[in-house]
């Protein structure tokens, strides 16, 4: 584990965010969260400068890659706006499909979630006020980090009570599994890879969908997709907007118009991440001095 003490004040922007400053009070990299089987999984926590003087909002995150690449990203830079609003960042490596398929990530992003929790008091993280998100795949993980009920058969066991999540921030991720399909109408590639082909993967598909796990006391959740994105059909967010609404969860889509799967212009990003914290901002999740000036 590499740890930096300092609070670093920040105001280098990305162009979305010309005039965001962020203070951190201390970096973590490459804290071990979970050993299985001999593998070590990894976190980045990036604490802001104002959790030290009372516990604070986190932001969790899961990187894309359809469940069988990619990695957690190398810095918080991307992440500048809900820094800037008072969150800290913890960013999560989780077993690719080459490595286990699932349920395997979502395991492990419920282990991440029970990491926050058991060390919430040492790093000045607010329990109540656990935010889960990502990207694509990610987004689909964060769904069911968040939406996964205390008791379930999914979770590792000495991962189970993992913190309720006080918010979704879902990146055009998929959610209901069993209805993406390749333009042949056969089983979508991406999704085969990671639930594999044994006899009860439908099974599997259904249990890893997050809309299967939709309840009346689920975490509010927005929700970003372009309508051009050729990846995830704009479908499974909009179908994931109408149940959450039969069940009266509090929810809001962004459809981002002309939006491919991700890549959005840094115009349309800004409004993305302004309406995110807006949406943040009515939970009453965030500090009310950076939702008065953010929004």
């Amino acid at each position: 584990m590499r740890t930096l003490f300092a609070l670093l004040s920040v105001a280098a922007a990305a162009p979305a965010a010309a005039t965001d400053a962020v203070e951190l009070a201390q970096i973590d990299r490459d804290v071990v969260y979970r050993t299985v089987e001999g593998t070590a999984l990894h976190l980045d926590v990036y604490r802001h400068a104002d959790s030290v003087a009372a516990p604070g909002p986190v932001l969790v995150h899961f990187h894309g890659g359809g469940w069988a690449r990619g990695a957690r990203p190398a810095d918080w830079a991307g992440f500048r706006p809900y820094l800037a609003a008072g969150l800290s960042l913890v960013t999560v490596q989780y077993r690719l499909a080459g490595e286990a398929r699932a349920p395997a990530a979502v395991q492990d992003a419920r282990c991440a979630l029970h990491w926050v929790a058991a060390n919430a008091a040492r790093l000045g993280f607010d329990p109540d006020r656990v935010i889960v998100t990502g990207t694509s795949a990610g987004g689909h993980l964060a769904l069911m980090a968040g939406l996964l009920p205390a008791a379930n058969d999914i979770d590792s066991a000495e991962c189970r009570a993992a913190p309720a999540a006080a918010a979704i921030l879902d990146f055009y991720g998929p959610a209901d599994l069993t209805r993406i399909a390749s333009p042949s109408g056969a089983r979508h590639p991406t999704v085969a890879n990671w639930i594999g082909d044994e006899a009860e993967a439908a099974v599997t598909e259904r249990a890893m969908s997050p809309v299967a796990w939709l309840a009346k006391d689920s975490p509010p959740v927005f929700i970003v997709h372009g309508d051009a994105d050729p990846v995830v059909p704009v479908a499974q967010s909009i179908e994931l907007k109408r149940r959450l609404d039969a069940l009266a969860v509090p929810s809001e889509l962004f459809v981002v118009r002309g939006g491919g799967h991700g890549k959005f212009t840094p115009q349309r990003q800004a409004e993305v991440s302004r309406r995110a914290i807006a949406f943040l901002c009515g939970r009453k999740l965030l500090v009310a001095s950076a939702c008065a000036a953010k929004n």
